[in-house]
């Protein structure tokens, strides 16, 4: 059974950057196809902010690309979102998500971010 631990979440002022890691501290990470964050704010559904797979794909949602950076480094087991410009509305919980090869779904327990004005 994969589990995944999130870190790095916080309170940032905007313009500011946090980081973001997801480590896998249960199976192994090259079980997992699929690796990256969703977030969702109060009131709304959790939505993509990008993911990338074993073989390199990467994919941001619109409205993080040129801010936000997906890493994945198999040997520390660990994903990371690199978040730049930091904006209030990037405010979320943030949550590490992971597909095996078999699209079994898993997901990390969620991190704050909040970003203030």
């Amino acid at each position: 059974q994969v589990q995944l631990v999130e870190s790095g979440g916080g309170l940032v002022q905007a313009g500011g950057s946090l980081r973001l890691s997801c480590t896998v501290s249960s199976g192994s990470i090259f079980s997992l196809n699929g690796m990256g964050w969703y977030c969702q704010r109060p009131g709304k559904q959790r939505e993509l902010v990008a993911v990338t797979s074993s073989g390199g794909m990467l994919r941001y949602t619109d409205s993080v690309k040129g801010r936000f950076s997906l890493s994945r480094d198999n040997a520390k087991s660990t994903v990371y979102l690199q978040m730049n410009s930091l904006k209030p509305e990037d405010t979320a919980v943030y949550y590490c998500y992971a597909a095996d090869w078999d699209t079994r779904q898993y997901w990390g327990p969620g991190t704050q971010v909040t970003v203030s004005s």
